[in-house]
């Protein structure tokens, strides 16, 4: 029976052919690589490798022993990798939705990152709809979403809160506010907004789409849109204008569409939730890592 020490400098010699790369490799001295190698040889019975003062190289045996060796080392590894895995709760699949093209920038960056560190997960990436709100979660479609804040549905998690955007409003190139270098909250009084997400909880919906202003006048709701392309053809059309995230006049330009910036809203913030009774290990370490990603930077700058 091999040890591991014995079985680990045989095979990076026979990958080197050379005491001292291999000494450096293992972390240790070339004079115990080679004690190491001779007990195996006595045990073997016959020398693994030729050496000679400038060269090393493997003998017949040793050449057919580091070829049948090598392959079940690495199943061996990946088996101890998969079981330690296994015991940090790190191994299975996560389903995880985004409903806007950088909210999916953003889980794109954070699952390169999460899967570089545990290759023995899966992760699958989709996109929900605008007026989905945070269904597929609910209805357990989806172990975590990237969604906008607040959630405030029972038998949710919030996490922290990851991106933080302006306020705009999105209106039609000809309505009297497209030339405005920006706007109150007040200026809403009197217009008709382009809704979307029906089936979020009522703080939400008061939270994006506003039903009063500040002072109390009223804001009128008109038609609802269930994705991004028909609130934009909606707001083109000029059935009504829309609160938005900055963000989107990069992502989605019109020539019709103006977006002008609130000068006195919150901020819009975003963040992952998740269904409290399905929170486990991979969940939390995602959440981690996608915070993780933000604060090192390895998202677009424009993300943050």
């Amino acid at each position: 029976m091999l040890e591991r020490h014995e079985l680990e400098a045989f095979l990076t010699l026979g990958d080197e052919l050379h005491f001292g790369r291999t000494a450096d490799r293992l972390g240790l001295s070339p004079a115990r690589i080679s004690q190491i190698v001779k007990k195996l040889e006595r045990r073997v019975g016959t020398p693994l490798f030729a050496r000679t003062s400038r060269s090393v190289a493997l003998t017949p045996v040793g050449r057919r022993l580091h070829e049948e060796l090598r392959p079940a080392h690495a199943r061996i590894l990946a088996a101890l990798e998969r079981a330690t895995a296994a015991g940090r709760g790190l191994v299975g699949t996560l389903r995880v939705g985004f409903g806007s093209p950088w909210g999916g920038e953003l889980l794109a960056a954070t699952a390169d990152a999460f899967l570089a560190g545990h290759p023995g997960c899966e992760l699958t990436l989709r996109e929900v709809p605008t007026d989905a709100g945070t269904r597929p979660v609910e209805d357990g479609e989806l172990d975590l979403q990237y969604a906008a804040f607040p959630v405030d549905v029972p038998g949710l998690t919030a996490g922290p809160v990851l991106v933080r955007e302006d306020r705009v409003l999105l209106v039609p190139a000809t309505h009297p506010f497209a030339d405005r270098a920006s706007l109150a909250l007040e200026d809403l009084a009197g217009q008709t907004l382009v809704t979307t997400g029906r089936t979020h909880s009522r703080a939400w919906r008061e939270a994006h789409y506003p039903t009063r202003t500040p002072s109390g006048a009223v804001i009128h709701h008109g038609p609802a849109a269930a994705t991004w392309e028909e609130l934009l053809s909606l707001v083109g059309a000029g059935r009504g204008v829309a609160p938005g995230a900055a963000r989107g006049a990069r992502y989605h330009p019109r020539p019709g569409i103006a977006y002008v910036p609130f000068r006195d809203a919150p901020p819009l913030t975003y963040g992952l939730v998740w269904a409290t009774a399905g929170e486990n290990a991979l969940v939390r370490t995602f959440a981690e890592t996608a915070a993780r990603v933000l604060t090192q930077g390895a998202e677009p700058p424009r993300l943050r």
